[in-house]
């Protein structure tokens, strides 16, 4: 199989190579020190402010599809074949300001400026893909960028208004779609990439039997996805990776099946692919997904790399441990599937063999009868990390309760289910007396951690309050309405 040392992509209308690229250079030190494009600011370095966002473009089934990133925690080698789009790119007809900066100058949205090349590519994403959003599109698409002294009233109101100084129809990255698209694809390289010094080592499997190879030739390599975690730990905590195994581009791992019995999501989908099959499948899901980080982080982190990673306030685990999903490993051997459930063992360990990696996850559908429910709990209601979380499955035949799956991340070492709380409810009536019992039970299934996001005592609290408060939502009065509507 040939291998290759180059790492190659557009950046605004330049076709650059790459040889010998550190694994751990991020696009934005590129961006700003290489190439001082120093419109893409730096402000956290961990994914949360949304001043690095700039756009990327990937093929995907041989269309060109365009979303917003995070530069401060994506690293470059990822963006093999990929055209990245930063604000110094922008430009209206003529040489004029583009829309969305037009729209920032006539309705204030600016005001000390370092946030505003980051706001103006988010909406740039989303007038692409929604030009005449409503607020509430609006609030989603900026959910990833923070703006300390302006305020978010005028970005909104610019936000409305950009489709008054054009369309998207005119914009360069429409027009240009095709060309941009045939550049890229004479951009594709067959066979394995390998770049950078041995210290900082970057690999690029050729497909997913390769990877199976590269595992097996470096089983203690860092493998990366959306990097939403594992960027931090360059960023923030120096942390050697070395050799890193990115699988973003590998197509085998992008796929979402949807049948009457199951959603089946690839393990390199990511938070936004997913989202739309997630929300016809499990519809109690949806606005649990909108709090998963925000719109960058969704872009980027993928499910599989939410589970892989073993985080015990992952979003995703407690949620469809509640679903009884499956989760299938694979390796150059073969491959096995277990329980989501009995894939955390501990804190920081996982149910993996040396040379494994996840391939997939199976979310069974609902059966007749099934309720279910998603919470989180976090200090902010966007871009936060969970204090709680919690997924809840019950089963309901005439009055009773005949199965129950109750999964709480944040309150252990691992995501876990409540094995107490759940005896609690089985062969109960539906009633506030069984959810009381089920509420006092999880004290003999969690010893929840004080730290700075919630003490124990908050946890346990917030943990058995769920419990009422499914109860309150899916209990129906004699005209059928739930007693308590919870926003």
């Amino acid at each position: 199989m040939p291998h290759s040392s180059d790492i190659r992509f557009l950046l605004n209308d330049e076709e650059i190579t790459l040889s010998e690229l550190p694994a751990t250079r991020t696009l934005l030190d590129y961006l700003r020190i290489e190439r001082r494009l120093t419109g893409t600011k730096e402000g956290c370095a961990e994914g949360d402010c949304g001043a690095c966002t700039v756009l990327i473009g990937r093929l995907q089934n041989g269309a060109l599809r365009y979303e917003t990133v995070n530069a401060c925690i994506r690293f470059l080698a990822s963006l093999n074949g990929c055209h990245i789009v930063t604000v110094e790119h922008l430009c209206g007809p003529d040489g004029r300001l583009h829309p969305v900066q037009q729209a920032m100058v006539e309705h204030h949205g600016s005001q000390c400026g370092f946030c505003t090349p980051g706001f103006v590519m988010s909406l740039y994403a989303l007038w692409m893909e929604t030009p005449q959003p409503s607020e509430t599109q609006i609030e989603t698409a900026l959910q990833g960028n923070l703006c300390r002294c302006t305020g978010y009233a005028p970005i909104i109101r610019a936000a409305l208004a950009v489709n008054e100084y054009d369309t998207p129809a005119n914009d360069y990255l429409t027009r240009e779609r095709e060309t941009l698209t045939a550049r890229l694809d004479a951009m594709r390289q067959n066979g394995r990439i390998e770049t950078g010094p041995e210290d900082d080592r970057a690999i690029l499997p050729a497909d997913l039997d390769d990877l199976g190879k590269v595992l097996g030739a470096h089983p203690k390599a860092t493998i990366v996805a959306g990097s939403t975690d594992v960027g931090l730990w360059v960023t923030k905590f120096l942390r050697p990776i070395s050799p890193v195994v990115f699988i973003t581009h590998l197509e085998e791992l992008k796929s979402v099946e949807l049948t009457d019995e199951a959603l089946t999501i690839g393990a390199g989908v990511t938070y936004s692919e997913a989202e739309a099959a997630m929300r016809e499948a499990f519809p109690h899901l949806g606005p649990y997904w909108e709090r998963i980080a925000g719109w960058q982080v969704r872009n980027m982190g993928t499910i599989g790399g939410n589970i892989a990673n073993g985080s015990p306030i992952g979003d995703t685990p407690p949620v469809l441990i509640a679903l009884g999903a499956e989760v299938t490993l694979q390796k150059a051997e073969g491959r096995r599937s277990l329980a989501l459930e009995d894939f955390f063992i501990d804190y920081g360990e996982q149910d993996r063999e040396s040379g494994d990696f996840v391939a997939s996850i199976r979310i069974p559908r609902p059966a007749p009868g099934q309720i279910d429910a998603a919470y989180k709990i976090s200090k902010r209601r966007d871009e936060d990390i969970s204090s709680v979380a919690a997924g809840f499955s019950l089963t309901v035949q005439q009055g009773r309760i005949s199965a129950a799956r109750l999964a709480f991340g944040g309150m252990a070492a691992t995501p876990k289910r409540a094995a107490a709380a759940e005896a609690a409810l089985v062969g109960q009536e539906w009633n506030e007396a069984a959810f009381e019992a089920a509420a006092e039970a999880l004290s003999q299934d969690f010893e929840p951690l004080s730290d700075w996001r919630a003490s124990a005592e908050y946890r346990m609290l917030v943990a058995q309050n769920l419990l009422r408060r499914f109860f309150l939502e899916h209990d129906a009065d004699t005209s059928g309405k739930p007693r308590l509507e919870v926003a």
